[in-house]
């Protein structure tokens, strides 16, 4: 539900006739006019990508509740440091999944425009290159900046592409790694400022980075191992690697690869795309037909880019996917390589309670990506709000920290419980925060084998949980009901969420009791 400020200044509107194709979005704080004269456009607060506009931006103004004491609309202005603290505490709570700092920004965005691209990929990119033109500061504000990774081409022969924390370019500016400094600065570092030419960033998620590199790399293909030979290398075999050592590439094709990558990253794909097609045309009058059929099958993937694999749920709320088609694959596969469709990742989180009459008590969230662990997005709580036995509060403790945070959101919760724990949950998530997540209780038996699934009916007209084991499969979307339906998976699941939780107790424990 939208709050009445954004009603009144036609946000709303604005919003909902977003294009529904993925592209970058700004968000812009009040107009100010100089001296009675025209309006000027605010200042920009913040730089976002999507694979949906529509649907992302409208996320960020769902879940926000009215109170009398504090609307905000048209005629209210802030101007005073303590009423902005205590709005930034309200909105914080008002907007569940984001961070403190895009919690207290929303109040502030009184204007919103975007610019669509033609994949998920470039709007990655161009997000990049538009946050460090711009340094918006909610951007600079949200993210410690040591934290930013970017992407790399290495001095060398034959370049490789490689993805780096900034922490880890400073480290190695002055070695072989980098560009000579005469040709690779510009002006001299400000506050361990990177600028050096063959650096692209400052990027949030390395994961994400690794997806787009993947896909560049099928396109433009380099060597990228450390050993200057394709003996043994899988790279070479499965077409990622042109071979450059081997004599399989001259060094002049194998640089228009890298710059073929540089111009992507530095955001200039149309010119890339413009000179592929005159390099085409040349090679076809030259008789060189086999050169000129790769051209134009990396036009081909270059105006086709599959990149379902960087649909997450950190990029897109909702469920909406957008994906590029191919006509032809075999068309594809003759110049570099088939490119096989990828599903967009389905994330479960599971929790679990570990506890011994209430004390030492902690909660774990384990997290599966399509049905695989992603140990490095686990994580533990300790339990501070909650004194004696009460497994359903600590766990609502826990879940209210974890979507404190800016954290992808999943397709599905399981909790370790029955029906007290999914009500909890349900009125807590989709109720009072407003996120759509299924949200699935398994309650387990006294060896831990037979499982009892529980869920909140979540249609609109129905407030009463089911009853025991009816859960209404048809209400989720196919991939989830195939994993529920799988028993012995999300025993697995729970498993390994209780094994992540005891373990984190029985390390607390063991420190309280020699303390």
């Amino acid at each position: 539900m939208f709050p009445s400020y954004w009603i009144e200044n036609g946000l709303k509107k604005k919003v909902a006739q977003l294009p529904q194709e993925p592209g970058v979005y700004f968000f812009y704080g009040k107009a100010e006019s100089a001296l009675g004269g025209p309006l000027k456009r605010g200042p920009l607060l913040y730089i976002g990508k999507a694979t949906n506009l529509r649907s992302r931006v409208s996320s960020y103004f769902r879940g926000y509740k009215t109170d009398a004491n504090i609307r905000i609309d048209a005629n209210l202005r802030i101007k005073h440091l303590e009423q902005v603290e205590h709005l930034q505490h309200l909105e914080h709570n008002f907007v569940p999944g984001r961070s403190e700092w895009i919690g207290s920004m929303m109040p502030l965005v009184e204007e919103v425009e975007f610019e669509q691209t033609d994949s998920v990929l470039e709007a990655l990119i161009l997000e990049s290159n538009l946050i460090k033109k711009h340094q918006p500061k909610y951007n600079t504000l949200e993210k410690d900046d040591k934290s930013f990774a970017y992407f790399v081409i290495t001095k060398e022969e034959f370049p490789k592409v490689l993805i780096m924390r900034k922490t880890d370019i400073e480290k190695v500016h002055n070695s072989q790694l980098l560009v000579h400094r005469k040709k690779a600065i510009k002006k001299r570092p400000v506050d361990g400022e990177l600028v050096t030419k063959n650096i692209y960033g400052p990027y949030t998620s390395k994961q994400q980075m690794q997806i787009a590199l993947k896909i560049m790399r099928r396109i433009f293909p380099f060597h990228g191992g450390k050993q200057k030979t394709e003996k043994g290398c899988l790279d070479f075999q499965l077409g990622l690697c042109p071979g450059p050592y081997a004599g399989a590439i001259s060094k002049e094709d194998y640089k228009k690869n890298i710059d073929g990558i540089k111009l992507i990253l530095s955001g200039k794909k149309k010119r890339l795309l413009s000179g592929l097609e005159k390099e085409m045309k040349i090679l076809a009058k030259q008789n060189e037909f086999e050169k000129a059929a790769q051209v134009r099958n990396k036009i081909f993937a270059l105006q086709h880019i599959r990149d379902v694999a960087l649909i997450t749920r950190d990029m897109e709320s909702s469920s909406t996917v957008h994906s590029s088609h191919f006509t032809d694959a075999n068309e594809l596969s003759r110049g570099i390589g088939t490119v096989n469709r990828e599903p967009r990742t389905i994330r479960i989180e599971a929790y679990d309670i570990s506890n011994i009459s209430g004390t030492d008590a902690v909660g774990s969230m384990v997290v599966f990506e399509n049905g695989e662990s992603n140990k490095s997005q686990y994580r533990k709580f300790k339990i501070k709000t909650v004194d004696g036995s009460n497994d359903v509060a600590m766990m609502k403790e826990v879940l209210l920290r974890r979507f404190k945070n800016d954290w992808a959101m999943p397709d599905l919760i399981l909790l370790d419980g029955g029906i007290g724990h999914v009500n909890m949950a349900e009125k807590l998530l989709r109720q009072e925060l407003g996120l759509d997540v299924a949200i699935v209780g398994v309650a387990k038996g006294p060896t831990r084998k037979n499982l009892k699934l529980q869920m909140a009916n979540s249609h609109p007209k129905g407030d009463q949980p089911l009853a025991d084991n009816k859960v209404p499969m048809t209400q989720f979307p196919k991939q989830l009901q195939n994993f529920l339906n799988d028993k012995n998976l999300v025993k697995s699941i729970m498993d390994e969420a209780h094994r992540f939780a005891i373990t984190f107790h029985r390390k607390l424990r063991g420190k309280n009791a020699l303390k």
